[in-house]
């Protein structure tokens, strides 16, 4: 599957009006026939030191779960109607494209907060590593001025013992 865009300067400065036009510019080339299919690949954040590489699809719109078990042929689930006002198409006009702005903006903070977190675990265990280095080189160095001294002392002793005899 080749990639036709990868945008890292969403991330830059979060911004989301940023990160709307982002998503307009996506759904249009959709709507016009550039691409098929749209995925999205960001890492998710789970904690600190756990990042998750995640690939959605981003467009068309996955169907939901239960109406794919209706098509088929599952209808152990009780399906209600409703009156929808407005009717149900402008509904979905409306919410879709501040869905989709959604969920890209979400997968932008998500990368980054992975990013932050990845760099506090690495930070951490750098401050480790330098700490029991620091420990290490403290222990070599009390040891080669402890030597130093003790071979200065046996020096003025021998040499105050060859004066004497």
């Amino acid at each position: 599957i080749p990639i036709a865009d990868i945008n890292t300067e969403l991330v830059d400065k979060v911004n989301f009006s940023k990160v709307a036009d982002y998503a307009i510019s996506l759904m249009n080339d959709f709507s016009s026939g550039k691409y098929d299919k749209i995925e999205i690949i960001y890492n998710q954040f789970r904690n600190a030191a756990i990042q998750i590489l995640q690939t959605e699809q981003y467009l068309p719109v996955p169907k939901a779960a239960s109406s794919i078990q209706k098509k088929k042929g599952n209808t152990s689930s009780t399906v209600h109607d409703f009156i929808f006002e407005p009717s149900k198409e402008e509904i979905v006009k409306e919410l879709v494209p501040k869905s989709l702005k959604v969920q890209l903006f979400k997968a932008v903070l998500d990368s980054i907060a992975s990013e932050h977190g990845a760099r506090m675990t690495a930070m951490h265990k750098a401050t480790d590593n330098a700490t029991e280095l620091l420990r290490v080189y403290r222990i070599q160095y009390n040891k080669a001025r402890q030597t130093a001294i003790t071979n200065e002392i046996l020096e003025i002793v021998g040499g105050a013992e060859a004066l004497k005899g």
